[in-house]
């Protein structure tokens, strides 16, 4: 509908340039400019090439999106980016880019939480969220369990990893196997080929005195290595396919377990799963089968949703123009330890947005 806020989101926490358009609950366009061959070569993210990249790809990446949505820019209600979580210098590319876009069009600006973004994309895949919605958040910086009464300003944290997160679990592992950066798809494509069941790896903090929805898998990535390492010390071929499937397992195993526990703690009966991890095959087929299993209904957006993009950020910045949040202030910071609990950084409000001027751009 022609009334439904239109907002551009600008998502740059770590090696995507991303830059996604939403109309009210609806995807117009999701340009991303990756930049993860430059990183490759280095088994990881580079945060100074990270960065570098996200400079040359922002506007040619704002520019496609504009015309794929056929939308001018000063069509826009406003313009979101993610202010944290992430690494610094690439946050600031993004960050510095909205303001600047936000402050020539006469547009409210709206940092967001990249962590509740990844919860908000759902709402482009399956309709409006449900208040309460549990998230299971997994990716290469975060494993997270979170309660969102209200996804524009009540996000409760119940669980992170203490250690290693998934994502950086699954690219140390396909390392050691030599499956190449990143990671994840790399397990996964491989997997298929396996016996989940060949090796019983062990599942971090599950036993009964530990904590109920944290994660831990630092000793899983560290029993892989040294499992893969007396194999070829014995001289015996290590079975890729099958450690890959058996590490996969213990992770998704985890992962769902605790994630169906906590919505059955808290009387949910909505999960959703999010964040680059949740493209992960076996993740996706196993919470299906335990949610079916509690009656407990599963929302898993699409793979392309589920990694990092700017459709996600464009759809918190449309719920938040939708119920009206106070928009940011210009003096908007690049924060790379937000906090989840922040899903916004507010500041002025819709009424005084449109004042623009020199004058009271660094006074607002």
């Amino acid at each position: 509908m022609a009334d439904e806020p239109l907002v551009l989101g600008i998502e740059t926490s770590c090696d995507e340039t991303g830059v996604g358009i939403v109309r009210g609950h609806t995807l117009l366009a999701d340009a991303v400019a990756s930049s993860v061959d430059e990183h490759a070569r280095f088994g990881g993210v580079v945060p100074e090439v990270a960065s570098r990249a996200h400079l040359e790809a922002m506007v040619p990446t704002i520019r496609r999106a504009l015309k794929e949505a056929g939308v001018a820019a000063s069509d826009l209600d406003g313009i979101a980016v993610t202010a944290g979580p992430g690494l610094a210098g690439a946050l600031l590319v993004g960050v510095s880019a909205a303001k600047a876009y936000a402050y020539a069009l006469g547009k409210p600006l709206y940092g967001v939480n990249h962590l509740a973004s990844h919860i908000c994309v759902d709402q482009l895949e399956h309709g409006a969220l449900p208040e309460p919605t549990m998230a299971l958040l997994v990716s290469g910086g975060h494993s997270s369990l979170l309660l969102a009464p209200d996804i524009t300003g009540d996000v409760r944290p119940l669980g992170a990893t203490i250690d290693d997160a998934a994502g950086e679990a699954f690219d140390k592992v396909a390392r050691v196997l030599g499956l190449g950066f990143p990671g994840g798809p790399a397990i996964d494509r491989v997997a298929r080929e396996g016996d989940r069941a060949a090796i019983r790896f062990p599942r971090g903090l599950t036993g009964g005195r530990d904590p109920l929805y944290d994660f831990s898998f630092s000793g899983l990535k560290t029993a892989v290595a040294r499992w893969i390492e007396s194999k070829r010390r014995e001289g015996e071929d290590v079975p890729v396919a099958d450690v890959a499937a058996s590490f996969q397992e213990a992770v998704a195993d985890v992962l769902t377990r605790k994630a169906i526990r906590a919505c059955k703690d808290n009387g949910v009966d909505h999960l959703m799963i999010g964040g680059g991890v949740a493209a992960n095959s076996r993740l996706r087929s196993l919470a299906q089968e335990r949610c079916d299993d509690a009656g407990i209904v599963l929302r898993v957006p699409r793979p392309k949703l589920c990694t990092d993009n700017g459709a996600m950020v464009a759809a918190l910045g449309a719920e938040m123009v939708a119920r009206n949040r106070p928009s940011s202030t210009w003096d908007l910071p690049a924060d790379s330890s937000l906090l989840v609990t922040d899903v916004s950084v507010p500041g002025h409000t819709h009424d005084h947005v449109h004042e623009l001027s020199k004058d009271n751009l660094y006074s607002s």
